[in-house]
């Protein structure tokens, strides 16, 4: 028995090898989640789709910035399965800029995908999950929000995943009424495409010596945490953060 058999399970940009929302969309389809990977690139959706494992899921393309894009994804999954029981808003991105490096440009796209994305996506599979009366909204924010950056993201991506946590409770207070969770997971310092390679050694080691673990996260161990949300082992659970960090943000 999977922990989410027969449930259906939206992931945003889940179609990188290696990052948190693959790995994600594995472990839901290892527990019996029939998963709809939706990533800005049609064919590498569906491609991340057709390698989980189990049969039935799909790759959709579609930008979280755009609402007509959330909704069409919604509606395709609903006519596919019939009900939506989870989102996981993944989609992000992030720019290691300093304070005064933000332009215009950076501060809309940072915001745009992380904080408006995780909106909209939210508002198009509301009214699904209030009508069947059950759904669970995982969003990811970050340990950055919390500490004020000092890994990677600029002060424009903490200032987008605190946003994320505002969002979240006030998400998780709004919906509770019709049995919909909304929980946000912050994870630290986690080894992905994004970060490959953009740390020399010495920041490497820093960051290493920040973390009680002594070692980075990997996407599993963010995966695991959203397996926990979405699922009813976590249904009195709405409107938390759950830190998956190592130790780095104990206080």
């Amino acid at each position: 028995m999977g922990l989410l058999d027969g449930q259906i399970a939206i992931i945003t940009g889940a179609a990188s090898p290696r990052g948190l929302g693959k790995a994600t969309a594995r472990l839901f389809a290892e527990h019996g989640a029939k998963v709809v990977i939706m990533d800005l690139d049609e064919a590498h959706a569906q491609g991340a789709a057709s390698d989980l494992p189990g049969t039935g899921h799909l790759g959709l393309g579609g930008n979280v910035c755009d609402m007509a894009d959330c909704t069409r994804v919604a509606k395709t999954t609903l006519e596919a399965f019939g009900r939506i029981d989870i989102l996981v808003n993944n989609a992000g991105i992030t720019q290691p800029l300093k304070l005064m490096e933000i332009a215009p440009e950076n501060y809309d796209a940072v915001t745009d995908v992380n904080l408006r994305g995780t909106l909209y996506m939210s508002q198009a599979v509301t009214p699904a999950m209030r009508a069947q009366n059950r759904g669970s909204i995982i969003n990811m924010s970050s340990v950055s929000a919390q500490r004020g950056g000092g890994i990677f993201g600029g002060p424009h991506y903490s200032a987008a995943k605190a946003g994320v946590l505002g969002l979240t409770k006030a998400m998780a207070r709004e919906l509770a009424p019709d049995q919909v969770r909304a929980n946000a997971i912050c994870p630290g310092f986690i080894a992905t495409d994004i970060t490959a390679g953009k740390l020399t050694d010495a920041m490497h080691a820093q960051v290493l010596a920040g973390i009680p673990m002594g070692r980075a996260g990997t996407a599993d161990d963010v995966a695991g945490c959203a397996l926990f949300l979405a699922s009813d082992l976590s249904s009195y659970c709405t409107g938390t953060e759950v830190d998956v960090n190592g130790g780095s943000l104990i206080h």
